[in-house]
């Protein structure tokens, strides 16, 4: 047996994995030309973690099912979404920043699209190759277009993020 029959079960898996971090490249890359502090490599290893996650769950309820009675093994898969979700979500909330000066929260548009990438991921590992690139393809777009409409509002308005308004500060007792 050569090395690509004996192992091809794991390089499908690294398949998974590679598109799953390209997928999730194309959102960091937006992020990294916006200049955001979570970019392309974040973006990719979060996707890519993702996918792995749920591949290798799919792996390991497989050879459960191989060894033991069947009947003994309750698998769940939204587990594994659940612990996805809960992972990624403590590095989302490292990229939300509050900024004491002007009162103003930073970072959420950048902690969705880190969430994002991790579900893309998670499409990805269980074969939804076109709801993947599709949804890859609306946050794009959504960061991108919305982007521009947003400044657009915030020059009309005079509310730029370069130039926050300050919230009013509370009379101190």
């Amino acid at each position: 047996m050569d090395f690509f029959e004996t192992h091809q079960g794991q390089l499908e898996i690294l398949l998974i994995v590679a598109v799953a971090m390209l997928l999730g490249g194309l959102i960091g890359l937006d992020r990294e030309l916006a200049a955001k502090p979570a970019g392309l490599r974040t973006h990719m290893l979060v996707a890519g973690a993702a996918a792995l996650f749920v591949a290798l769950g799919t792996v390991i309820v497989d050879d459960f099912t191989e060894a033991i009675d069947t009947s003994l093994i309750q698998s769940d898969p939204i587990r594994i979404m659940e612990a996805i979700v809960g992972g990624i979500s403590f590095l989302g909330a490292g990229a939300i920043l509050r900024d004491q000066s002007n009162n103003r929260i930073e970072g959420l548009t950048t902690a969705a699209s880190i969430l994002f990438a991790a579900a893309i991921g998670g499409t990805v590992g269980v074969h939804q190759y076109v709801l993947a690139v599709g949804a890859a393809v609306l946050v794009v777009l959504t960061l991108r277009v919305l982007g521009l409409v947003e400044n657009r509002i915030k020059k009309a308005t005079g509310h730029y993020d370069d130039d926050p308004q300050p919230a009013e500060k509370e009379p101190s007792n």
